[in-house]
């Protein structure tokens, strides 16, 4: 018998069964892949090891209600009161009577500028007003006498001896004479305030000082000339002296901004002046200028001292402790590393292992001392905190301890 002939549909391939075997085989290749996946991460973070870190004890420590720092800072001594005296007109000076360091009381004489031409025009000034006296002088007598001129003229009118020209004449002069001598009194008045401004012209040529205080710097000399605006190319001097009001020094101080929260008016504040570092000086915020320094970032504070001390001077460099005694002082602070404190834009963060995680903590951070810093919140007393977190340091990481 013979074999029936190939045909082309004996070559056909069929593919369904294969195919729908082989899909199922990557299914199960991708879910076991997923499964040790996901394995691998649980054991990553549950396994008992982790990031090896550094952790230190954070100490706690109770203010009792006392005052606490909460922020430290750095300015100058200034005078809330200084002038540079100088005079109210232009003039050459003849002679300065002070020295600088001099103590001066309001209304001193400093300094006298050349008083020459200022002498002379005053002497001009009261002859021209004495000149206007004697005129006036003279009116008057002129004026009494056709007063009594026109009276008689009118009695003798009365009877008809005298005609009506000699009436009308006799009242038209004593009218005359009274108006000049109006006039005349108007000039004596000019003359009196001519007299007046060239005696406050030689007040000024004397310059007194404005306040109390003391000598700082000495900045004219005998033939020098004085302007109260800067002229002559640079040869002139705009001022006398300078005199410091010691009764207004105070410090000013440049706080940045992100921490000008845990300043306030009337807080109290532990000056310690740079040339007196053992010497502790109390003090109070006097105001918090309202404005912010764009170019620095940082807002202006004025603090008062509470008791003045001949050791204090102007331009002093000084830094200061701010204190607090409100709520925040009657709570525990904490002391920790400073190699714990991050930040984190332009926030302060601390790490604190807590059940073999690290957990983030945002902080309120306080005075520095030495190596370690006063955290105000954020951390409690007994916590263990991370010390120079190793990279790859993040919430919820595992982390290995071990203490410094």
């Amino acid at each position: 018998m013979t074999p029936p002939k190939p045909t082309l549909d004996d070559l056909r391939i069929e593919r369904s069964a294969p195919s729908e075997s082989k899909s199922n085989s990557w299914l199960v290749v991708a879910t076991v892949a997923g499964l040790v996946f996901l394995i691998a991460v649980i054991w990553l973070f549950m396994r008992p090891g982790g990031i090896s870190v550094q952790v230190a004890v954070a100490r706690e420590i109770a203010s009792g209600g006392g005052e606490r720092t909460v922020l430290n800072a750095s300015g100058y001594v200034t005078a809330r009161r200084a002038a540079t005296v100088s005079a109210k007109i232009t003039g050459k000076v003849v002679e300065v009577l002070v020295e600088e360091g001099m103590k001066v009381r309001e209304g001193q004489v400093l300094a006298k500028l050349d008083d020459t031409n200022v002498k002379t025009s005053l002497r001009v000034a009261e002859a021209q007003l004495e000149t206007a006296n004697k005129a006036l002088a003279e009116t008057r007598a002129q004026l009494k006498q056709a007063e009594l001129t026109w009276q008689r003229t009118i009695d003798l009118a009365k009877e008809h001896i005298a005609p009506q020209a000699d009436l009308d004449r006799a009242e038209s002069d004593a009218t005359s004479l009274r108006a000049h001598l109006e006039e005349q009194q108007g000039e004596v008045t000019v003359a009196q305030r001519q007299v007046e401004l060239w005696q406050q012209q030689m007040e000024d040529t004397i310059i007194r000082a404005p306040f109390d205080g003391i000598v700082t710097s000495k900045d004219a000399q005998p033939g020098e000339m004085v302007s109260p605006v800067s002229a002559g190319g640079g040869f002139t001097r705009t001022g006398i002296c300078t005199i410091v009001d010691m009764n207004s020094l105070e410090i000013e101080i440049d706080v940045n901004e992100s921490y000008i929260n845990r300043v306030e008016a009337g807080q109290p504040v532990e000056a310690t002046l740079d040339a007196y570092p053992d010497w502790k000086t109390p003090c109070k915020v006097i105001a918090i200028i309202p404005t912010a320094d764009r170019q620095k970032s940082t807002v202006k504070v004025r603090v008062g001292f509470d008791k003045l001390d001949p050791r204090i001077l102007p331009e002093m460099a000084v830094k200061v402790a701010f204190r607090d005694t409100g709520a925040m002082a009657a709570n525990h602070s904490v002391i920790v590393p400073k190699s714990a404190v991050q930040s984190e834009n332009g926030h302060d963060v601390i790490f604190v292992v807590a059940n073999h995680r690290a957990q983030r903590r945002a902080v309120t951070v306080g005075s520095a001392q030495n190596d370690d810093v006063v955290v105000l919140a954020g951390v409690s007393g007994g916590e263990r905190v991370i010390v120079n977190a190793p990279p790859g340091i993040a919430d919820g990481v595992v982390v290995k301890e071990g203490n410094l």
